[in-house]
């Protein structure tokens, strides 16, 4: 934490990557990446769920587990899942514990209210302080808001929706890092990303016509099909020694 706050003053860009297990963890290690976030977002970006709001807590710390064992330079920050929140302050804490106990997690990540922040805080766990703004929202209050989630001890915030004007507002008001990723831009301090939207990994990624860094459902379908290829007219399979 100390580093990423230097990062801030020094006007130098975090770089966030969401990742889910260990692989993708390596690779966003390897390529820079100062944080790695485990999100929730899991459910129903990776297992189909509906809703983020359907993941447990046991289900974090697995995809949690598996993120530290790839992560070895970068900080690794865990979400306390949407039903470990809904228990109030207590909760949260005794999600928390776990999280960064069980799961190795170096801070969490936490969508609630400052005293949520401040009993979490209090527990010796950093903070990871997500919050949203909109068009809708005054400057002042997101400021306002911000603010408060620092003065309660959280060490970093996800500036969510932050727009060029609230986003530079509240990125001077506060000593801490302000990173963001849906509707995030370049007047934060740095930006957060899922990965696998970064690469393209989803299969609705096929028919997208929005541009990324890359294609890897486009490559995967090619391979596999290439794949059924072989296998159905008798050949010996890339990569696979014959016997």
């Amino acid at each position: 934490m100390p580093a990423l706050r230097q990062m801030k003053r020094e006007g130098r860009k975090i770089v966030g990557v969401v990742a889910w297990d260990t692989e993708m963890a390596r690779i966003a290690d390897r390529a820079g990446a100062d944080i790695v976030s485990v999100g929730d977002s899991v459910g129903m970006n990776l297992w189909g769920q509906s809703t983020e709001t359907e993941v447990t807590l046991d289900e974090m710390l697995i995809v949690c587990k598996a993120v530290r064992r790839g992560a070895r330079r970068a900080l690794v920050s865990c979400d306390l899942p949407f039903r470990s929140l809904q228990g109030g302050a207590d909760a949260a804490v005794s999600a928390a514990l776990r999280v960064a106990g069980e799961g190795g997690a170096e801070m969490v990540k936490v969508n609630g209210s400052p005293d949520t922040v401040r009993a979490v805080v209090r527990a010796g766990i950093p903070v990871f302080a997500e919050f949203h703004g909109g068009k809708e929202i005054p400057a002042e209050k997101l400021v306002e808001a911000a603010k408060r989630l620092e003065e309660a001890g959280a060490a970093l915030l996800d500036f969510r929706h932050s727009g060029p004007v609230a986003g530079e507002a509240v990125v001077r008001a506060v000593s801490i890092p302000v990173i963001g990723g849906l509707g995030g831009g370049p007047w934060l301090d740095g930006r957060m990303r899922m990965a696998h939207a970064a690469i393209g990994y989803a299969a609705s990624a096929l028919d997208s016509k929005t541009e990324s860094y890359a294609n890897v459902a486009k490559i995967s379908l090619d391979a596999l099909s290439a794949y059924a290829e072989d296998v159905r007219a008798g050949r010996h399979l890339k990569g696979q020694r014959p016997a």
